[in-house]
């Protein structure tokens, strides 16, 4: 799959369950490699465990900004987290991305991702990928 994300920016994955489940999938540690095939950038991908509450959640955002990742695939990494402390961690994507990084969010409440997203991707269920620039969005459809 060719995908090319914006540094700096939070990147939103829209579109159905299954078709943006299938694209994270997809990405992996060697997801990082150039357009032209020579070199790889360091991935980091943040997926939170059953028991992780708010502030590790946090936590881990802080580590990955202080870290070398250039891409970070954030996946549903807001699961079970009440409305607020969802708000927090998606919030705290932005200092993650403004550090150089190109941030990647499937969440399962994509609307709510989108209060943060610079951009989206929006997954079909054949499997393709169109960008979207967050102003242009319907968030109904």
């Amino acid at each position: 799959m060719g995908l090319r994300l914006p540094v700096g920016n939070v990147t939103v994955l829209l579109g159905p369950d299954a078709a943006r489940r299938r694209v994270m999938t997809a990405l992996d540690d060697d997801s990082g490699r150039c357009a032209s095939g020579h070199a790889s950038v360091p991935v980091h991908r943040l997926a939170a465990g059953v028991d992780d509450d708010v502030h590790r959640r946090l936590a881990a955002l802080e580590a990955v900004r202080q870290a070398g990742a250039t891409i970070v695939l954030v996946d549903r990494f807001t699961d079970g987290l009440a409305a607020p402390d969802r708000r927090a961690v998606l919030a705290a994507l932005r200092p993650v991305a403004t550090t150089g990084r190109a941030v990647l969010v499937d969440d399962t409440d994509p609307v709510a991702a989108l209060a943060v997203a610079d951009g989206a991707l929006r997954a079909d269920p054949a499997g393709g990928l169109a960008s979207e620039p967050v102003g242009d969005l319907d968030p109904l459809s």
